[in-house]
């Protein structure tokens, strides 16, 4: 399928998809929106890969939101009355869920990220599992730059990821930080000097992912994220639960024979998503 604002590509169970508006920087809009839902929507229905690779085109990772958007009559935030204002709610829920998304999905996330990350980019790159950057690259809450604060879960995700002091100093101040900066306080991984140097470790990175056992990368993302947000008691409480529901005694058999052979490994894919909706039914 052809996309407006991506490029979209699998090979060898590794999904790769290209921010592909270079010439507007990448800038967040509503067919962006539209089309990364979609792409995820995709990817998780179908578990046609067993990891996705986010990089991007240009200058710029991406500059943000298209600050046009909202001068459009079709989204006029009304802030002039109480309902015109819990309306917002609504529509940034609408948004939350895209990101919210690459989060959720069965499969481990990389963002391989090259100049600018700012605004809703630096809301992207939150929701993704492990970052990789250039040595150009920085990383902008620009919303408190242009009089708002930011709302697409950078608030919510950043002190997870790096010193609360550091997203308080971000957020309040939109100064940028760069890569050295991020790589030092754990925003990302790795620093490549050029990004096709960056684009080879990401995809390499997403080949040993896709070499593991789909349902224990599944469970592990799992296992992690709960833990982030509940104590290491509940935590322990629910691994037990997830790996009473996930263990699989062939794909330990699978990771000896592959060792002792000699011989890269072979795990089942996840199954395809059949979602209750679609189901056929014939009304009665």
């Amino acid at each position: 399928m052809t996309y407006q604002c991506f490029d979209l590509s699998i090979s060898d169970k590794i999904a790769h998809l290209k921010l592909n508006r270079p010439d507007s920087m990448n800038t967040m809009q509503p067919v962006f929106f539209r089309e990364l839902l979609d792409i995820l929507h995709q990817l998780q229905r179908d578990a046609s890969a067993r990891a996705l690779v986010i990089s991007s085109t240009g200058k710029h990772f991406t500059a943000g939101m298209a600050l046009d958007v909202f001068a459009g009559d079709d989204l006029t935030l009304d802030d002039a009355s109480a309902a015109g204002r819990a309306n917002m709610v609504l529509v940034l829920q609408d948004m939350h869920q895209t990101f919210n998304l690459i989060e959720q999905l069965r499969m481990p996330v990389i963002s391989a990220i090259h100049g600018g990350c700012i605004g809703g980019g630096v809301d992207l790159i939150c929701a993704s599992d492990i970052r990789l950057a250039t040595a150009d690259a920085f990383f902008c809450i620009q919303e408190i730059n242009i009089g708002m604060t930011a709302d697409l879960g950078t608030l919510q995700r950043l002190p997870k990821l790096i010193p609360e002091g550091i997203v308080h100093e971000m957020a309040y101040t939109g100064r940028r930080l760069p890569a050295a900066r991020a790589l030092a306080v754990g925003l990302v991984n790795e620093i490549f000097a050029t990004q096709d140097v960056m684009l080879t470790a990401a995809m390499q990175m997403a080949t040993e992912i896709a070499q593991k056992p789909p349902v224990a990368i599944w469970g592990s993302k799992q296992a992690i994220h709960y833990a982030r947000d509940h104590s290491t008691h509940d935590a322990l409480q629910q691994m037990g639960w997830l790996q009473s529901g996930i263990w699989q005694s062939s794909n330990l058999m699978e990771a000896f024979m592959a060792k002792q052979q000699g011989r890269p490994t072979n795990y089942a894919d996840l199954p395809a998503l059949k979602p209750f909706a679609d189901a056929p039914y014939q009304l009665k």
